[in-house]
């Protein structure tokens, strides 16, 4: 005679009932975007407006698409530097216009630039950001920054050129920059200056150091 199998315990039949459950996915956030890209958005779309500017005649203009210039002012998008430049050419301003207006409440006459009154521009997407060491205003055309190049950092690939002039003085770090065809490696104390419708690009080629670069932005298009 067989014998008969030893019950199971009552929790082990109900454990060998249940289905194995699935490993809960918790659903992916979408960031938010980057206040920086919606007050560069906004700043944009006021000055197209205020010279009564299309965005199909912007869009020609800078050979940019509609759609992504639309979605630049709205903060949708995260340009480049060289995107900003182009769209503050064809709006007859200075990249400096984009920081923001001047305060309502500046006590130097204009003149004078605080530390912590310093407008600032991060490109976050391409490792770039610029401080405002000028006062802000679309109607200045001469310029003052200081340009931080993450590890990395670069303009792309695609040269662009913009109005005016511009020079700079390398703090820390080191930054390759290129102009037409030539391309340098700038370190600690070089300096450089080139007419900005050359084309151009520069980039931080270290791994793990970030640059510090004095740069000055000289426009002659009305503002």
């Amino acid at each position: 005679m067989r014998k008969a199998a030893a019950a199971r315990p009552a929790t082990a039949r109900r454990a060998a009932k249940k289905p194995a459950g699935k490993p809960v996915r918790k659903p992916a956030s979408k960031p938010a975007e980057p206040p920086m890209d919606l007050a560069v958005g906004r700043r944009i779309r006021d000055l197209r407006r205020g010279k009564a500017m299309s965005l199909e005649t912007v869009a020609a203009r800078t050979e940019l698409s509609i759609g992504f210039i639309s979605q630049i002012e709205r903060g949708l998008s995260s340009p480049s530097l060289r995107v900003l430049a182009t769209l503050a050419d064809v709006l007859g301003v200075g990249i400096a216009a984009l920081f923001g207006a001047a305060p309502n409440d500046d006590s130097t006459g204009g003149v004078v630039t605080r530390e912590p009154q310093r407008a600032e521009l991060k490109l976050w997407r391409t490792g770039i950001s610029k401080q405002l060491l000028s006062p802000a205003g679309s109607e200045s055309r001469l310029n003052l920054f200081l340009v931080h190049l993450e590890p990395g950092g670069n303009t792309g690939d695609e040269f662009y050129t913009h109005d005016g002039e511009e020079a700079g003085l390398v703090l820390s770090g080191e930054m390759t920059l290129t102009v037409d065809t030539e391309t340098w490696t700038l370190k600690q104390g070089d300096s450089f200056r080139f007419a900005s419708r050359r084309p151009h690009r520069f980039s931080n080629p270290a791994r793990d150091a970030k640059a510090v670069v004095l740069w000055v932005n000289c426009v002659t298009a009305a503002g």
